[in-house]
């Protein structure tokens, strides 16, 4: 079974998608960590963000830790979003993606273009979302965790700018799949929305 799990930024959605795979015994990819890690090896190699070439360059990631809790951080999650914009980036993990969706046994992805473009096959497809000023909340609480100085007006205008590039793009725009099932996670507590999203997954709107 292949889920797709799609949606902006602090929706929930890669919550939801690590639950989904601990339920149904999946093996998960949280997709955005490829492009935060392009990121990331750009700021290390001192790439320029606003070059398309040089963000492709950046794409091979094998020397980045998935693991490093600076992917989380607003400087590469702002570049990975500007970045996403380029054609060829996407291009240069589009295939990594594909195959893990399409491994024996299946997989959950979370992203963005996961229902529509890199698994528009998939036997189950969600888009998760939530008003901007709960994902910023979100967000925000996230980033205090980790211990960094953000304040929430700021925190809730990059959701905005984000919201903005990923709808805008020309290269596989944010967009809910005509056949994926809207979750609003807007009023919903963690638990909630998993467990919505889990009984959700149990009646796949395809057949595999």
């Amino acid at each position: 079974m292949i889920i797709a799990v799609d949606g902006p930024a602090a929706s929930g959605k890669g919550t939801i998608a690590k639950a989904l795979a601990r339920h149904f015994r999946l093996p998960h990819m949280d997709t955005g960590v490829l492009y935060r890690a392009t990121a990331l090896n750009l700021l290390q190699t001192g790439g320029d963000p606003d070059s398309e070439f040089s963000a492709a360059r950046a794409t091979d990631i094998a020397q980045i830790d998935l693991d490093d809790p600076e992917l989380k951080s607003e400087t590469v999650g702002g570049i990975a979003s500007r970045i996403s914009v380029y054609p060829l980036v996407r291009q240069a993990l589009l295939e990594r993606q594909r195959r893990f969706a399409d491994q024996v046994g299946g997989a959950v992805l979370d992203g963005r273009d996961i229902g529509t473009v890199i698994a528009p096959h998939a036997d189950v497809k969600l888009f998760v979302t939530a008003s901007p000023e709960a994902r910023a909340e979100r967000r925000f609480m996230e980033l205090k965790r980790l211990g960094l100085n953000v304040h929430l007006p700021d925190v809730l205008a990059d959701i905005r700018a984000r919201d903005q590039r990923d709808t805008g793009r020309g290269a596989a725009p944010l967009c809910q799949a005509e056949d994926a099932v809207l979750l609003d996670t807007s009023e919903m507590s963690v638990e909630q929305a998993i467990a919505t999203a889990i009984e959700v997954a149990g009646r796949p709107t395809r057949q595999s």
